[in-house]
C-alpha cells in the first residue's frame, strides 16, 4: 500500500555562511501536521504548517506547497552514491513509499490524511540543492536520471502524517506526467508543447515556458 513513510519540515530557517538562508535542510517529525493553500507564488510559503521556505521567489506558493520524493528512488541514489541518504535530505517534506511520483500525471489528486494534494509539476534542482548535496556535477546528474520528484498544490486543506495511506482519488486521462514535464522544461524543450493537453492543471509557470517556446524564433 502506498503511504507516507516520513514527513519532513524544515522548523527554521538556516544561514549557512556558503549559500545563505535555506529551509532546505527538512527534519523528519512526529505527530501530524496541517496543510493549507499557501498563496500565490513570491508571497506564499509552504503548504504544510510549521515548514519555513527561505526564498519566496523560487520555492513555496500555491504550486509548490508541498514537495515528495519517494523512498525506492532515494534508495536508487544512495546505492549510486555510496552514501546514507535519510529522509528529507533532498528537501522534501514527503518521502513516500510504494508510489510513482515520477509516472505521477499533472492534475492527479492524492488524499493523505484529511487533505487532498494535487500533482503540481516537477521539481528542478537549484544551487542550494547542489551545495547540499556535496556531489560533483549533481545538478548535471540529477537532470540526466530525470526521477525529480513532485511537486503539490493543496486541492483540501487538512492533516496529514507519517504512516498515512496514499490514495490516488483522480487520475487525469492526458499523458502528463511529472517525468514528461521535467524533460520538457530541462533538456527536451521540444516536449514542451505536449504539456498543453494537461489543461488548467498546468501551472502558469510551466505554461509561460511553452508560450516562449511557441514564439520563439532563432532568427529574432
Amino acid at each position: 500500500m502506498a503511504s507516507v513513510l516520513s514527513l519532513n519540515v524544515a522548523e527554521r530557517v538556516e544561514f549557512p555562511v556558503v549559500f545563505g538562508s535555506t529551509g532546505i535542510h527538512k527534519r523528519p517529525v512526529e505527530g501530524r501536521v496541517a496543510v493549507r493553500a499557501p498563496g500565490p507564488s513570491g508571497t506564499g510559503g509552504s503548504g504544510i504548517v510549521g515548514d519555513h521556505v527561505a526564498d519566496l521567489r523560487v520555492h513555496g506558493g500555491d504550486d509548490k506547497a508541498v514537495y515528495a520524493y519517494a523512498r525506492e528512488d532515494l534508495d536508487d541514489w544512495a546505492a549510486e552514491l555510496g552514501r546514507d541518504l535519510p529522509a528529507g535530505l533532498f528537501g522534501e517534506n514527503l518521502t513516500t513509499l510504494g508510489v510513482s511520483l515520477t509516472e505521477a500525471r499533472i492534475g492527479e489528486r492524492w488524499r493523505i490524511g484529511s487533505a487532498v494534494l494535487r500533482v503540481a509539476g516537477p521539481r528542478v534542482p537549484c544551487r542550494t540543492f547542489a551545495l547540499v548535496m556535496d556531489e560533483p556535477g549533481w545538478a548535471k546528474r540529477f537532470i540526466a536520471r530525470a526521477v525529480p520528484g513532485a511537486y503539490f498544490a493543496v486541492a483540501e486543506p487538512g492533516e496529514l502524517g507519517t504512516g498515512d495511506a496514499i490514495e490516488v482519488e483522480h487520475r487525469p486521462d492526458h499523458d502528463v506526467t511529472i517525468g514528461l514535464a521535467f524533460r520538457a522544461v530541462t533538456l527536451e524543450p521540444d516536449l514542451l508543447p505536449r504539456l498543453l493537453a494537461a489543461g488548467d492543471d498546468l501551472p502558469a509557470r510551466v505554461r509561460e515556458r511553452v508560450e516562449r517556446r511557441a514564439t520563439y524564433s532563432p532568427e529574432s
